[in-house]
């Protein structure tokens, strides 16, 4: 039987705003996707500044890298909150009429953050504010994105269509694949790829290296296959981050038995991580599952 396979994209952007609690929740947990999503489309109508952390000293609310696009009305993303970003955001401003008559050079600040900034963090942030226009698009997108991370999502069911939801607010690019054409939703996140590809399993050889795979089918038997296909190309390139497969214990020590009358030996079956998501989080409710779930993808996402 021939493979039949369908990409297809749908995308939302959604402008939101986040609140973390600590430099790396905050950098995590950032609504990122979001953010630049609605930095975009205002790009593509008219220039702004893009405000991004050149370095850092000391202790600091937000990480080398970490921006903020400042237009006349609205801002996208965080430099970090506070006064900090008051005054960023002020600065920026002054600087959009230069950067509408494209006269504005890019230039660095910087920032102690003691007494005069009203915060007690202690550290010093160096601030790039540089003006952008709809003609930087192709360069910011690279830019930008260059440090989202591969996940491969095998499932459109109720929990697949949780932590896709979930993963949608997150630094990831999620290539989302079930055998079923019908069942993604009409509209998903913009870092999420859907692909229909019957067999399911034919979509492993071409996933991104460095893929962290999570395996949710509404089979078993796809599932199965889908966990051999990711051996097999472990075998041959091994270059899958992590495969992670939805279920029990009992239903791994099946799994087992049956990758093992195909040839897979106790190394091949060591890579794969069955149950998954992060313990401690309790609760078979698919929402609660995906959860879980997408904790394991951010502890084990290594630093960019």
């Amino acid at each position: 039987m021939g493979s039949v396979r369908r990409r297809c994209r749908r995308s939302r952007g959604i402008l939101c705003f986040n609140a973390g609690v600590s430099s790396r929740v905050r950098s995590i947990r950032q609504d990122f996707v979001s953010h630049t999503a609605h930095f975009f489309t205002r790009l593509a109508r008219e220039p702004g500044v893009l405000v991004t952390v050149d370095g850092t000293q000391g202790s600091v609310p937000r990480e080398a890298g970490a921006w903020m696009a400042v237009f006349a009305d609205t801002v996208a993303g965080t430099v970090g909150g506070g006064h900090l970003e008051f005054d960023a955001i002020a600065q920026a401003r002054q600087l959009l009429p230069a950067a509408v008559l494209g006269a504005a050079a890019a230039q660095v600040r910087r920032y102690a953050l003691g007494p005069s900034l009203g915060q007690c963090c202690g550290g010093v942030v160096h601030l790039r504010f540089e003006a952008v226009s709809a003609a930087d698009l192709p360069a910011l997108r690279q830019r930008l994105f260059q440090h989202t991370r591969p996940v491969a999502l095998f499932g459109g069911g109720h929990v697949g269509k949780a932590l896709v939801r979930l993963l949608g607010a997150l630094p990831f690019d999620v290539h989302w694949i079930d055998s079923r054409d019908e069942i993604f939703p009409a509209e998903v996140p913009a870092n999420v790829r859907c692909e229909h590809s019957d067999p399911v399993q034919a979509a492993v050889a071409s996933l991104a290296a460095g893929s962290q795979v999570m395996i949710m089918s509404f089979s078993h038997a796809e599932d199965l296959d889908v966990v051999a296909a990711c051996l097999k190309r472990q075998r041959e390139r091994g270059d899958l981050s992590t495969i992670g497969l939805i279920g029990s214990k009992s239903k791994w020590a099946a799994f087992r038995h049956r990758l093992e009358a195909r040839g897979f030996q106790a190394d091949d079956l060591a890579q794969v991580t069955c149950p998954i998501g992060v313990p401690g989080i309790t609760g078979k409710e698919p929402e609660v599952i995906a959860v879980a779930v997408a904790a394991q993808l951010l502890l084990t996402t290594p630093e960019g």
